[in-house]
């Protein structure tokens, strides 16, 4: 699964190319080329970085840009071409650019990208009018009201190797032929901002020689990355994405790209009796360069102050400045029993197991329960507690799976009566209430957890699955792209919420590229189905939605679409008929 992670995802992809090119290295090549590089130093490059995109290569005049948010990329585009029309001379000289920019899956091979989702950014290029963009449109899906103009639809097109119809919409700054059509004035939140210094932590090396000891050192990984994800100032890639590295030999520059952060932090660990061993090392992933490096030789009882002296040393490093509360919460230590603590790491460690089923829940309760026996304070390990047995009430691996969501609402009270600071257990109290349907209680519950830890990629998808189950599928949208942002190598998990909240706002044809891009990731997923088959029925495409449904019904025969939704927490019900509408309309099902 991994491997389908870090070389294939969806993305938005922007080809730009000179206007008159050829034309103008006749007239003056020396001059041309002076200019064309003076346009990416001072205009092209700045605003792809400000961005957040990545320049994937260089053809003659042309470029080709990946982003990971269509946002992103159509701000990006249209910031290139205000900036150059501001700029233009009298004569409307210099350098004048067409773009085209796509949403599709793509597929990565080193420093390259190539495949549908860029054929069709290469050939939306030229439909551009000169100082233009041109978009698909499930681009202009995408984006909605998140810019601050709006697209004039330029109708339905065929272009070269690609085997359907593709609708446009284009965009120019002052044309007559396309207007601009300015949109409400966007919100201050919805406004780019910079992005904060950014770091992901690659799992430990396991260097006691003991195999058994994975968990210690997998677990003192992940008690660094919450310790930093509590940081405001920073952004701090989640545990999952991080762990698609453990066991392989890769390029920090490699990580760094994929990632997308400005550093990296890997190190070892050696445990031996009561005594421990970590090395730790900070690296600028854009040069593979050392920032930072230090090795530690302690008594296992200084664990906690290790990790903290860690933290404290890459915030230093990174220049990011932290509030009295955040200083206060690295020196809180979690437990001060270390035979809890131990049994938290190898409960925790079961718990988020990509693997997860029922026997492996079974042992990480019983782990777990006995941590919070020994420490009737550990509130970590309650929320955790909570939280598989949530994954219980969904996945009915007992005989009352009811009874596991009631309890996990009692466990996630007992966490934060236990450390009021700990966001885990806020997050879990919102997770347990809104499948009890209280989505008041889990609007406070997963509020406050962000409040304490704004790069809670968990926290964020629970908001944002909250607001498509209470009737708000917009404001899902942000919440999930930023999870996945945080967490990109856990993009399944967000996917299938960005699916549902485009499908319930009636964009079609994004909700189904969400979900075809689940379902390569999670091959065997029935409900993506059952959500994409809704979005190809609305879309008139009975055929490939029969089809879909028809691997649904392989893949779990006694899959019930009444039954499946009647355990979700929707609170109107009208979200439920639209998506069975879209399968009313293909026949399904059946």
């Amino acid at each position: 699964m991994a491997e389908a992670h870090t070389n294939r995802r969806l993305a938005a992809i922007l080809a730009a190319d000179v206007v008159g090119y050829s034309r103008m290295m006749d007239a003056d090549e020396a001059g041309t080329l002076t200019t064309l590089k003076l346009h990416r130093e001072t205009v092209f490059d700045p605003a792809v970085a400000e961005h957040k995109g990545r320049v994937v290569k260089l053809i003659g005049d042309g470029t080709l840009v990946e982003f990971g948010s269509v946002v992103d990329a159509v701000k990006c585009a249209l910031a290139i071409q205000r900036a150059i029309k501001a700029t233009a001379g009298p004569d409307g000289g210099g350098i004048v650019l067409r773009i085209g920019i796509n949403l599709g899956d793509i597929i990565i091979d080193g420093d390259d990208i190539y495949g549908d989702g860029v054929n069709v950014a290469a050939r939306l290029e030229p439909l551009a009018a000169p100082g233009g963009v041109c978009v698909a449109s499930i681009v202009n899906e995408s984006v909605g009201s998140r810019i601050d103009v709006r697209f004039v639809d330029g109708g339905d097109v065929t272009v070269k190797n690609i085997d359907r119809p593709i609708r446009v919409w284009k965009w120019h700054p002052g044309s007559d032929r396309v207007a601009a059509q300015p949109a409400p004035a966007l919100a201050a939140s919805e406004k780019a901002q910079p992005e904060p210094p950014s770091i992901a932590v690659l799992p430990f090396n396991n260097m006691s020689g003991d195999p058994e000891q994975e968990y210690f050192s997998d677990g003192i990984t992940e008690d660094i990355i919450t310790d930093l994800s509590n940081i405001g100032g920073l952004l701090v890639i989640a545990r999952n994405s991080s762990f698609a590295y453990k066991g392989k030999s890769v390029d920090i520059r490699t990580v760094g790209r994929e990632l997308g952060v400005k550093s990296v932090l890997e190190g070892s660990i050696r445990r031996a009796g009561n005594r421990v061993r970590i090395t730790a090392q900070l690296i600028d992933a854009a040069t593979g360069g050392h920032v930072w490096a230090q090795r530690y030789d302690r008594d296992l009882t200084d664990i906690f102050e290790v990790q903290d002296e860690v933290t404290r040393n890459i915030v230093e490093a990174l220049r990011v400045k932290l509030t009295p509360s955040e200083v206060a919460r690295i020196a809180d230590s979690p437990t001060t029993n270390l035979e809890a603590h131990d049994l938290f790491l190898q409960g925790r460690a079961l718990a988020t197991s990509p693997n997860i089923n029922g026997r492996i829940y079974v042992q990480a309760v019983e782990f777990l329960t006995r941590a919070v026996a020994l420490d009737p304070g550990y509130a970590q390990a309650y929320a955790v507690l909570a939280l598989i047995h949530v994954f219980d009430f969904h996945n009915r691996w007992t005989d009352s799976p009811d009874a596991s969501l009631r309890l996990a609402d009692e466990l996630a009270a007992k966490a934060i009566l236990a450390d009021p600071n700990e966001p885990f257990g806020y997050a879990a109290a919102s997770v347990a209430a809104l499948n009890l349907r209280d989505s008041k209680r889990a609007r406070t519950a997963i509020d406050k957890a962000l409040q304490l830890s704004p790069n809670y990629a968990l926290a964020l998808n629970a908001r944002g699955g909250l607001a498509v189950y209470s009737g708000q599928p917009q404001a899902a949208i942000a919440d999930c792209e930023r999870a996945m942002r945080l967490d990109p190598g856990f993009s399944q998990q967000y996917l299938h919420f960005l699916g549902l909240a485009h499908l319930l706002m009636g964009n079609n044809e994004t909700a189904a590229a969400m979900f075809r891009e689940r379902i390569l990731l999670v091959p065997e997923t029935d409900v993506s189905r059952s959500a994409l088959a809704s979005a190809l029925g609305h879309l008139g495409q009975f055929d490939e939605a029969r089809q879909v449904w028809a691997e649904l019904k392989k893949i779990n025969p006694k899959y019930s679409f009444t039954e499946h939704m009647a355990r979700l927490p929707f609170s109107d019900p009208a979200a439920v008929n639209k998506i069975a509408e879209g399968l009313a309309k293909a026949g399904l099902p059946d």
